[in-house]
């Protein structure tokens, strides 16, 4: 089959090709075999993922010619949970699975997440495939190597920095989004315009968006970004806009509050302590972006939940937290400060 995508390739501690385009799942196979070879295929999904397409996904496997077994878990955050992480290394080690077979994770970001983390750990690491089928999973989890699980002390807090082989986004799975899930992945879109991409940031005032071009786009800027700071030492901080709030908001509404709905009330409260940093005011303009989107900025909590969820955060160093703040749209940068001095800064905005 003659099918057309576009192809961006990421140099970090292993190279591999994302690639990305409507209908690039049915070509699977052919993605994957060079990559792979010929092995066993453990594909995790999710419960949704799998009543639309799960059947899909085994079809073209086995027409590739792969023995492929699957691994369902409930749909949810909840679900990014060392309880789901165990149950499916054990069922690796059921099926018998070797260093030389590979995981398949096709979902949203929970399963990107899960599926990375269990291909680092069993039999301390196995390669794995990232098939994101949501908005979000396209632009930012399933690139870049970050992998996690929850725990009842925050987001993400378990976790390794470990590459998948290929990631295969087919953008034709995005149609059956349902509209919050959908609007959930708009705000890492728009984040990314705000950090690095001033031109993106002003075509996504028209909507609808072309998906497949702003995708490739994100998938760009978040290519370049990793390449030049794998292990989040530096640079990499930027891709955390509105993430710092976000998460305790996450945090605090025990994952009720999206993670895209999270990151938007974030980004909004970040670009409103922005000018009392001596930085740029941009949140209205941000907050009415937002809006169009159909996000509720507002932000659920008092400042002193937040300050408190927060200081559990990965971005704290001792005493200091590293903030993502606007200079500009399209321009931002890591802002370190001492925690008590954000403390008085978010009674300020919120």
């Amino acid at each position: 089959m003659n099918m057309q995508y576009n192809t961006i390739n990421v140099k970090a501690t292993k190279e591999y090709n994302i690639c990305i385009g409507g209908g690039v799942l049915s070509v699977i196979g052919e993605l994957i075999a060079p990559v792979l070879g010929k092995c066993r295929l453990a594909v995790l999904t999710d419960s949704n993922v799998d009543a639309l397409y799960g059947g899909t996904m085994m079809e073209y496997l086995a027409a590739a010619g792969y023995d492929a077994c699957k691994y369902v878990i409930p749909a949810g955050e909840a679900s990014k949970c060392a309880d789901n992480l165990l149950a499916f290394l054990n069922f690796l080690a059921q099926e018998q699975f070797t260093r030389s077979d590979a995981i398949i994770a096709f979902g949203g970001g929970v399963v990107g997440d899960l599926g990375g983390l269990s291909a680092s750990l069993y039999l301390r690491g196995v390669q794995y495939i990232q098939v994101p089928t949501t908005l979000l999973a396209a632009v930012d989890s399933s690139v870049g190597g970050k992998t996690a699980i929850d725990i009842p002390a925050g987001k993400n807090l378990v976790g390794s920095f470990y590459q998948p082989s290929l990631v295969c986004c087919d953008t034709a799975l995005m149609d059956t989004l349902p509209t919050d899930i959908y609007r959930d992945g708009c705000a890492e879109v728009i984040k990314y315009g705000m950090i690095l991409d001033a031109a993106l940031y002003e075509l996504l005032h028209t909507l609808p968006f072309d998906r497949e071009a702003v995708v490739t786009r994100c998938v760009e800027i978040k290519r370049d970004v990793v390449q030049q700071d794998e292990f989040d030492n530096g640079v990499r901080g930027l891709l955390n806009f509105g993430h710092t709030f976000g998460h305790a908001i996450e945090k605090l509404s025990n994952f009720g509050v999206s993670h895209g709905e999270a990151v938007a009330k974030g980004m909004v409260i970040a670009a409103r302590i922005a000018p009392l940093c001596g930085l740029c005011d941009v949140a209205d303009e941000l907050a009415a972006l937002l809006v169009k989107y159909g996000f509720d900025i507002t932000c659920p909590y008092a400042a002193n939940e937040i300050y408190d969820a927060l200081l559990s955060d990965k971005k704290r160093r001792g005493g200091k937290i590293s903030v993502v703040l606007p200079r500009a749209v399209g321009d931002c940068i890591l802002y370190d400060m001492p925690v008590e001095e954000l403390k008085e800064l978010l009674q300020r905005v919120i």
